[in-house]
C-alpha cells in the first residue's frame, strides 16, 4: 500500500504542487469563493476548446506543438472578414466558423508536412513556426488589408492608411454570439437534428438491406418527443429560455439525470434489448447523485452555487469535444495515431501510413483550435488584431503540464483539471501579490513564471529521458531490447 501512495505521489506530483499552490493563494489573496468561482467557470468556457483541441497531436506522437497557434491565426482572419462585412449574431459565428474551418485545414496539411521533417523535434519547429508564421499574419493584418486589398471602414481600419487597427470591438457583431444561445433554442435544434439524422439512418438500413431494431428505435424517438413536448409546458418554456444555466440547477439537473439514466438502463435491459444490468453500479451511482444533491443544502456551497451562471451552447461544445476525442480513439484512426504515437517502427511494420496519419492528426488539431480560438474571442468581446494570438500556445501547453500531462501522455481529464488549475492560479496570484507584498505585479510575475517554467521543466524532463533511453536501447541491440538488429526501412532510433 506505501509503494501504491508512493507512486501515485510521484505521478501526479505536478497536480499536487499545483493543488497545494492554489489553496494557498486562494487563501492569501483573501477573496471569497463567491469571486473565484464565477471567475474560474467563465475562464473555463474561454478557454478549453483551444487546451482539449492539443490532445490529438499529442497522441499521435507529436508532442505538445505550438501548431495551434496557427489554428488561432485562421480564426482571426475569419474574424475580421465576418466582422468587416458585418455580419453578427450566431449567425455570423456560424459564417466564421465556415470561413476558418478550410483556412485551417490549408494550415495543419502545411504544418503536418513540415513536421514530418522535422520527427522528434515538433515543438521547437512549432515554436519556430508559430514566429514565421507571425510575420506573414502582420504582413497580411498591415499591408494587404487596407493597401493591396482596399477596405474602407474606419472602426477596422488605420485613419492614416493600410492596416487593420490594433483592437476591434467585437460588441455589435459576434460578442457572446455562441454564450447567448438560449436553451430552448439547443433542445428544438437538437430534436429536428435527431428526426433527421433517424430517417436517414432508417432509409440506409432500408436500401442496404439490413435488420432494423425497432424497438430501440422507437424507444428513442419515443424519448424524444417527449422531451420536446415538455418545452411546451408554460414553466419549463420559461425556465429554456434563459441562455444561461445557474449552476445550482445544473446540479440538480445532472442529479435527477442520473438517477433517470439508470432507470432507463433498468428498463431498457428488463423489456427492450434483455441485457445484463449491473444493478451495484447502478445503486452507487444513485447514492452518489444523492450525496452530491444533499451537499447543495449547506450554506457555503449552496451560496457559490446561487453565483454562477453557466453558458450553455459553450459548455455542450466543451463536452462534445470531450466526447470527440475519446470517439476518435476507438475508431480505426484513432488507433493509428496511437500506434504512431507510441513507435513509428511498429506503425510502419503494421501498414500504417505514418506522414499521412500525422497530417490528419495535425489538421484536427488547427481545426479544433481555430474553433476554439473563435469561442475565445466571442466571450471576450474584443479582437487585439496582433497579439490575441501570441501566447495561445504557451497557455495551452502549460495547463496541459499543469494537469499532469506530459510530451508523449494526455487526456480529456488532465486536460480539464489542467485548465482549473492553471487559471486558478491565474485568478488568485495578483490578489495574493498585492495582500502579501503590497503590490499585484509580483503576483503577475509569478504566474507567467509558472506558465514559461513548467513547459521548460517539461522539455528538460523529455530530453533526460530519451538521453537515459538511448543508451539502454543500444545496449540492448536495437528496438524492444532483444538483441535484434531493427527492421530494414524501419525508422527505429529515430
Amino acid at each position: 500500500m506505501n509503494k501504491k501512495i508512493k507512486d501515485f505521489l510521484f505521478q501526479n506530483k505536478v497536480v499536487i504542487l499545483f493543488v497545494f499552490l492554489c489553496v494557498g493563494g486562494t487563501i492569501a489573496s483573501k477573496q471569497p469563493l463567491t469571486f473565484v468561482i464565477p471567475e474560474l467557470f467563465t475562464r473555463i468556457a474561454r478557454n478549453s476548446f483551444l487546451v482539449l483541441s492539443l490532445l490529438i497531436p499529442v497522441l499521435a506522437g507529436m508532442g505538445l506543438n505550438f501548431g495551434i497557434v496557427i489554428g488561432a491565426m485562421a480564426a482571426q482572419i475569419a474574424i475580421f472578414l465576418t466582422t468587416y462585412w458585418g455580419f453578427a449574431g450566431i449567425g455570423g459565428f456560424l459564417l466564421t466558423v465556415v470561413i476558418a474551418t478550410p483556412l485551417a485545414v490549408l494550415f495543419g496539411f502545411l504544418v503536418g508536412k513540415l513536421f514530418n521533417h522535422m520527427k522528434g523535434a515538433e515543438m521547437i519547429g512549432g515554436l519556430v513556426l508559430s514566429y514565421f508564421a507571425e510575420g506573414l499574419y502582420q504582413f497580411l493584418f498591415l499591408f494587404v488589408f487596407g493597401g493591396i486589398i482596399p477596405l474602407n471602414n474606419p472602426k477596422l481600419m488605420i485613419a492614416t492608411g493600410g492596416g487593420v487597427k490594433n483592437t476591434i470591438d467585437l460588441k455589435d457583431t459576434v460578442k457572446y454570439a455562441l454564450d447567448t444561445v438560449p436553451m430552448l433554442t439547443i433542445i428544438e435544434v437538437g430534436f429536428y437534428l435527431f428526426v433527421i439524422l433517424t430517417v436517414a439512418s432508417l432509409i440506409v438500413c432500408t436500401v442496404k438491406k439490413q435488420a432494423i431494431n425497432w424497438k430501440k428505435t422507437g424507444s428513442r424517438v419515443i424519448l424524444a418527443v417527449v422531451v420536446y413536448g415538455l418545452t411546451y409546458v408554460q414553466a419549463i418554456e420559461r425556465f429554456l429560455s434563459a441562455d444561461r444555466l445557474l449552476l445550482l440547477n445544473a446540479v440538480e439537473i445532472c442529479c435527477a439525470g442520473t438517477v433517470l439514466l439508470q432507470l432507463g438502463r433498468f428498463i431498457d435491459s428488463k423489456f427492450i434489448t434483455k441485457k445484463k444490468f449491473n444493478g451495484k453500479k447502478a445503486i452507487a451511482s444513485c447514492a452518489a447523485a444523492a450525496v452530491v444533491y444533499g451537499l447543495t443544502y449547506i450554506p457555503q456551497i449552496f451560496n457559490v452555487l446561487i453565483v454562477v451562471h453557466l453558458p450553455v451552447l459553450t459548455y455542450l461544445c466543451i463536452a462534445g469535444l470531450c466526447f470527440f476525442n475519446n470517439a476518435l480513439m476507438r475508431t480505426r484512426l484513432g488507433q493509428n495515431m496511437r500506434t504512431v504515437g507510441q513507435s513509428r517502427a511498429v506503425a510502419n511494420a503494421a501498414g500504417i501510413n505514418v506522414d499521412r496519419t500525422r497530417i490528419i492528426a495535425m489538421i484536427f488539431s488547427t481545426v479544433l483550435a481555430s474553433w476554439g480560438q473563435l469561442i475565445f474571442l466571442q466571450n471576450v468581446g474584443t479582437f487585439s488584431t496582433y497579439g490575441a494570438h501570441t501566447q495561445v500556445g504557451q497557455f495551452a501547453i502549460a495547463a496541459l503540464l499543469v494537469g499532469g500531462a506530459s510530451v508523449q501522455k494526455a487526456n480529456n481529464r488532465q486536460a480539464i483539471i489542467g485548465i482549473t488549475l492553471f487559471h486558478t492560479l491565474f485568478i488568485v496570484a495578483p490578489l495574493a501579490g498585492k495582500e502579501l507584498f503590497g503590490d499585484p505585479v509580483i503576483g503577475e510575475y509569478f504566474r507567467v513564471f509558472v506558465s514559461y517554467g513548467v513547459i521548460a521543466m517539461a522539455l528538460a524532463m523529455h530530453a533526460w529521458k530519451k538521453v537515459v533511453k538511448t543508451p539502454e536501447t543500444a545496449a540492448a541491440g536495437g528496438l524492444g531490447g532483444n538483441g535484434k538488429n531493427p527492421a530494414p526501412g524501419s525508422n527505429a532510433g529515430a
